[in-house]
């Protein structure tokens, strides 16, 4: 099984938690981190230094393709960061929870 930790960013607690929670809902991540952290970035030709809201989704393989659409269809910026990346170790019993926690396993 190949697990991957898929990340956003967003601009406010409240949109992060928003997405958090319908990522959930649907079952597309099996556990989500919101971290607080500081961007720098260009945006069409300007450095740009905002707060922003880090989500990392805890996942296997075959839900990336749905949690990305997710993400891009619930997203509040025009060009949502979208990335994941592969977990080459993942102790046993914790990958298996990732696995049973995650669509289309019953709640």
């Amino acid at each position: 099984m190949k697990y991957l930790i898929v990340i956003t960013t967003v601009n406010d607690h409240q949109a992060a938690q928003k997405l958090a929670q319908e990522i959930m809902a649907q079952r597309l991540a099996a556990c989500i981190h919101i971290d607080s952290i500081e961007s720098f970035y260009y945006w069409e030709g300007a450095l740009q230094q905002e707060p922003e809201f880090r989500l990392s989704c805890k996942i296997t393989n075959e839900q990336y393709a749905a949690l990305e659409a997710l993400i891009k269809a619930n997203h509040p910026y025009e060009l949502p960061a979208i990335y994941a990346i592969a977990l080459e170790h993942v102790e046993a019993t914790y990958g298996a929870w990732i696995s049973t926690n995650l669509f289309p396993e019953p709640p």
